[in-house]
């Protein structure tokens, strides 16, 4: 049975995840709990074996060997070789899941497009659905161990009611040597073409719908029957449990603690339990079990996928959606906002404090208005920059002009030297006159260059801060 704790973790909370350690049933302690056990009572034995009863010529050579397994663990390259294995168990077990034939689409178009109130009417729409129900039987029987084991024979499968006596004589007639699953959705087209003919199926817009459905349900059984088919290579889950079990082994021995003596310095403390020794197998070793459930998961694990139930919920639903509920709407009616211009459904006292989060209309709905406040902002403090900017917006003194020549830092010295002799307030800097990119080419290919370095632009606006200053302690 699938272990399900998502209302546990629905909202973060102090020690949340946490909680979820005491846990036994899916655990991680369940499924590593022997193999930990194992590697305890062997590190154990070791140790007792080096502390009592090897002599001391003995006990130099285990504490060679030791040093040395110690050092030479290092060079298996566990964490790679174990991430990669588990993304891809990962990978492939949620692939699988998604690709479990569910009938919820097919039985939609099966209610919608097979028309007749009659007795054979409803007869097409429930074996058209079955059919689809009965291919995926057929599948989960192959690859499912609870699923086979709920059905064992064809003949249970003919007992539960998925199939009639007659057609478990066609399907046996059909010889061959491969797995026939697809058989049903086979009588399937036949049927719905069968059914276009006598005008149940009124068109083949809605024929070629139904088709669709039944081919998308039809290659979700064929992808779980090569999911079991091709596994993942042996030779990488070897590599990967050799490397895991070779690392832990040399553990048993690099991992002891040495007697301290010179050379050992680094033994002096003497914790008889290596408890991060003991940590790294339950990490790694834990991993490694991971991949081992999840591998397949159609098994009897605790996660593994709870298949009958999947297969009693597929038939109930089918059933209930071609049979029961076709042509059978409730009468319709105004709704509760026919009158209303806005519908604003009800909250209850729980969720009253949402009514006053504004929604959310985009991560840039308020950058105009917040540009704005900082150029008004701009213009209140830094009138002097202000006025640069306008004019470096003008035409006159452009980027283009400035890497080209030196006509804007003369433009600015020609201004400078006019709000120094001139007391009054001046407009000019609104008032240049347009400079044609022509006419500056020429001009600058006709005059010698001038050093136009940035520091040349920065004194000369210190400059007119300057002049702007002194008018305004020497006003005329």
């Amino acid at each position: 049975m699938t272990i399900s704790y998502t209302l546990k973790v629905a909202d973060a909370r102090f020690a949340g995840f946490s909680k979820l350690l005491f846990r036994w049933k899916g655990s991680i302690y369940k499924l590593l709990y022997k193999e930990f056990i194992v590697f305890i009572s062997l590190y154990s034995i070791f140790s007792v074996t080096y502390r009592h009863f090897l002599s001391r010529e003995q006990k130099l050579l285990f504490e060679k060997v030791a040093t040395y397994c110690d050092k030479q663990t290092s060079l298996i390259p566990m964490s790679f070789v174990l991430g990669f294995y588990v993304t891809l168990i990962i990978n492939r077990w949620w692939n699988q899941y998604t690709n479990i034939p569910l009938p919820d689409q097919l039985m939609c178009v099966v209610s919608s497009n097979v028309h007749g109130v009659d007795e054979r009417g409803r007869i097409l729409r429930r074996t058209l659905i079955r059919y689809a129900n009965l291919s995926s039987v057929l599948i989960l029987r192959s690859i499912s161990t609870r699923v086979r084991k709920r059905f064992p024979s064809i003949e249970h499968v003919v007992e539960a009611g998925f199939m009639t006596r007659d057609e478990l004589k066609k399907f046996e007639s059909l010889y061959s040597d491969f797995n026939k699953y697809w058989v049903p959705c086979v009588w399937f087209t036949n049927l719905a073409a069968q059914a276009r003919r006598e005008g149940r199926i009124r068109d083949d817009v809605a024929l070629r719908l139904l088709m669709d459905e039944l081919n998308r349900h039809r290659a979700k059984c064929s992808l779980l029957f090569h999911y079991d088919w091709i596994s993942i290579p042996l030779v990488y889950t070897q590599v990967v449990t050799i490397a895991v079990y070779s690392f832990f082994a040399f553990c048993l021995i690099g991992r002891q603690f040495l007697e301290p003596r010179a050379g050992y310095e680094e033994d002096k403390i003497d914790f008889y339990v290596p408890i991060f020794t003991l940590l790294q197998f339950f990490f790694y070793a834990g991993w490694l079990k991971v991949a081992e459930q999840i591998i397949n998961p159609f098994g009897e694990d605790d996660d593994d996928f709870e298949t009958n139930k999947l297969i009693d919920r597929n038939l109930q639903v089918s059933f209930l959606s071609v049979d029961d509920m076709y042509q059978n709407l409730p009468p319709m009616e105004k709704d509760k906002y026919w009158n209303e211009s806005t519908a604003q459904p009800p909250y209850t006292i729980a969720t009253a404090n949402e009514t006053h989060k504004p929604s959310f209309l985009g991560s840039t709905f308020d950058m105009g208005q917040v540009q704005q406040e900082s150029e008004v902002e701009l213009k209140v403090h830094t009138p002097l920059l202000n006025r640069f900017l306008n004019v470096a917006a003008s035409p006159a003194i452009s980027l283009k002009n400035f890497g080209r020549s030196n006509r804007g830092v003369n433009l600015l010295r020609s201004r400078l030297d006019s709000s120094s002799s001139n007391c009054q307030p001046t407009e000019e800097f609104d008032l240049v006159t347009p400079i044609s990119e022509k006419d500056s080419e020429n001009e600058d290919q006709n005059r010698p260059s001038e050093p136009s370095s940035p520091s040349v632009i920065l004194k000369a606006l210190c400059r007119i801060e300057a002049s702007e200053f002194q008018k305004r302690d020497n006003p005329c």
